[in-house]
């Protein structure tokens, strides 16, 4: 519930960042200079004070929801249509398993933020790279996941009576099959989505990630590092509005789970 209430509100504050009247919500132009006004503290003119050029950090913490909403929903809607469909497949052919799942577990056997650091190299940082990245880097897990449910259901009742009565391999994957592990997809999809902004703010902290004109709690975080003892703010309320996302959208994860896993639920 508490998990809900927080995900709500932080999207919310998103989607209100896109609306005509977004000036009334965030006061200032997140990327607005202001040299003369640089790391002041919190006052009434500046919620969350300014940072080192002068911009006014509530403003920057707003618009960088937006820049996390954009990566977390894009990265869970990559994971989740990519690795279902990878999953389906190699769960119910041997061949492709073989194959698909080498590649997974080669992936997999790198840390994720090393991984992510090395696609970050190779293709640039951009926002589009980075919701392209994180996904490529989440893909094996998600895929892991629907492979194992699949493996369990190609041995059911159902599809062995599917088989016999002469069904196509395609209508059982999406009649029989497929259908069936919509619960733990649902289930990853949510947690992949708290995962998704938190690497994206690691990348963006080191450097590498969102670029610096786009704000994002990564970034804001990382150009705060330098004043923590003159400006703790800078870094402090982006870091606030991260924590508090990612443990909600794990809370979220946890509660989907204990309603739709029927394990947890006493069923078999």
């Amino acid at each position: 519930m508490i998990g809900s209430i927080i995900l709500t509100v932080m999207v919310g504050i998103a989607i209100l960042t896109l609306l005509p009247t977004a000036s009334t919500v965030a006061r200032y132009d997140p990327t607005e200079l202001a040299v003369r006004e640089r790391i002041n503290g919190p006052s009434a003119d500046h919620w969350f004070g300014t940072d080192k050029l002068g911009r006014d950090v509530y403003s920057r913490t707003l618009h960088g929801s937006k820049t996390s909403l954009y990566v977390g929903i894009g990265v869970a809607i990559i994971v989740t249509i990519v690795g279902t469909s990878l999953g389906v497949i190699v769960g119910y052919n041997r061949v492709a398993d073989n194959i698909v799942m080498r590649v997974m577990d080669g992936m997999m056997s790198f840390p994720t933020l090393i991984l992510a650091l090395a696609l970050v190299a190779a293709l640039g940082s951009s926002l589009t790279n980075v919701i392209i990245i994180i996904a490529i880097v989440d893909t094996p897990s998600m895929t892991r996941v629907v492979r194992a449910v699949v493996l369990s259901l190609r041995e059911r009742t159902y599809v062995d009576a599917a088989r016999a009565s002469g069904a196509s391999t395609k209508r059982i994957l999406f009649l029989h099959i497929a259908p069936n592990t919509l619960a733990p997809v649902i289930i990853q999809a949510s947690i992949f989505f708290g995962g998704a902004i938190l690497t994206e703010a690691a990348l963006g902290f080191l450097g590498v990630g969102t670029p610096e004109f786009i704000p994002s709690w990564g970034n804001i975080i990382s150009s705060g590092r330098e004043f923590i003892r003159v400006g703790f703010w800078i870094a402090f309320f982006p870091g606030v509005f991260l924590a508090l996302t990612v443990f909600a959208a794990n809370i979220v994860g946890d509660g989907l789970r204990d309603v739709l896993d029927p394990r947890l639920r006493g069923e078999e």
